[in-house]
């Protein structure tokens, strides 16, 4: 059985020591602002902000051939590769992906996650505790395909400005500008099969938070909470630990952390989300 590596894009969120812990090798996306272009990461997020409050940020795909370079010396050294992307819904990464995995027939799987943020971070810590168990790259894909379906993800926006700017919900724009006309009113997201989708609206941010706790609440009991949020350091922790303690749920387990420059790009600052992995055994609701 071949050693197994897991790869995964920026996009994820997970924290250079959490990468470190699980082995887990990262390709940058790519960030501009105007004609400056940075890797992924190569900006604080400080630096990022301060960037962004005079020049609307944008994103692209890492290149095939960053993929490449990334596989190739994990294939000489005998592993399969097993890549885990953002969701293809609103990113050409997958596509990247599969084009530089062409180049290595039979050692390198691309699994889309569906999912971004934290919630796609959560699938590469499963997939590299999978494979550090010594499971076969058949077990881990049929293990990811059944996190992947059971997570539940929920975003509380600030402004709809980013969104727009980024051109990656489009289907979305004109509804989300009627219902943003009402003054104060926050736009509450929701990814369902990769694709982001109205949830509904709130008149206060923390209206929005109590609806996002309610929608996760639906889908107890969790096998992992996930909260991730944009410049809302302040309230992260309250909101957090309160989602917790309504879900019996350890509050040092949640996996909590600010999102990084490619959400932060196409969602703005003050974002609050939130994302439940539903108990394996547990029936989904109706």
């Amino acid at each position: 059985m071949p050693k197994i590596a897991v790869v995964t894009d920026s996009a994820c969120d997970l924290p250079q020591t959490v990468l470190d812990q699980y082995g887990i090798t990262l390709v940058p996306l790519v960030v501009r602002f105007g004609t400056d272009v940075y890797l992924d990461r190569q900006l604080t997020l400080d630096e990022f902000w301060q960037k962004a409050q005079s020049t609307p940020p944008q994103t692209s795909q890492p290149s095939a051939g960053m993929f490449e370079q990334v596989f190739a010396p994990l294939v000489e050294q005998g592993h399969h590769v097993i890549c885990l992307v953002i969701t293809g819904r609103h990113s050409g990464t997958y596509n990247s992906a599969y084009i530089a995995a062409q180049k290595f027939p039979g050692q390198v799987t691309i699994f889309d996650t569906l999912s971004l943020s934290l919630a796609q971070g959560y699938q590469a810590i499963t997939a590299a505790r999978a494979a550090a168990e010594g499971r076969s790259v058949e077990e881990i894909i049929a293990l990811l395909e059944s996190v992947r379906a059971r997570i539940h993800l929920f975003i509380g926006l600030d402004t709809i400005e980013y969104l727009r700017r980024g051109g990656r919900a489009d289907k979305l724009m004109p509804v989300l500008q009627r219902v943003v006309r009402v003054m104060n009113i926050k736009v509450l997201l929701k990814l369902v099969d990769g694709q982001l989708e109205l949830l509904g609206v709130a008149r206060s941010r923390k209206k929005s938070m109590h609806r996002i706790q309610q929608e996760v609440m639906r889908y107890a009991p969790p096998e992992m909470l996930i909260v991730a949020h944009t410049r809302r350091g302040d309230e992260v922790t309250g909101f957090a630990r309160a989602l917790a303690e309504q879900l019996n749920f350890p509050f040092e387990q949640v996996l909590l952390g600010e999102a990084g420059p490619i959400l932060s790009s196409h969602a703005g600052p003050g974002v609050m989300a939130a994302a439940i992995v539903q108990r394996a055994a547990q029936r989904y609701p109706q």
